[in-house]
């Protein structure tokens, strides 16, 4: 892929499921922060899916 083609399709995940994700919104609220984002790069799908689209880009 190019490099615009994956700034779209990152921009387009973001906005299709981190957006309003109930999980994230959970643990930013139980645990802070910090949690929920270590959370989402670690754990869900999408964050692994946008990390190796970072990977790439970089």
């Amino acid at each position: 892929m190019k490099r615009k083609e994956l700034i779209l399709e990152v921009g387009e995940m973001l906005d299709t499921y981190c957006q309003d994700c109930f999980v994230k919104e959970h643990f930013r609220k139980e645990n802070g922060k910090r949690h929920a984002q270590n959370f989402c790069i670690k754990n869900c799908t999408v964050g692994q899916k946008l990390k190796e689209y970072g990977k790439k880009l970089s």
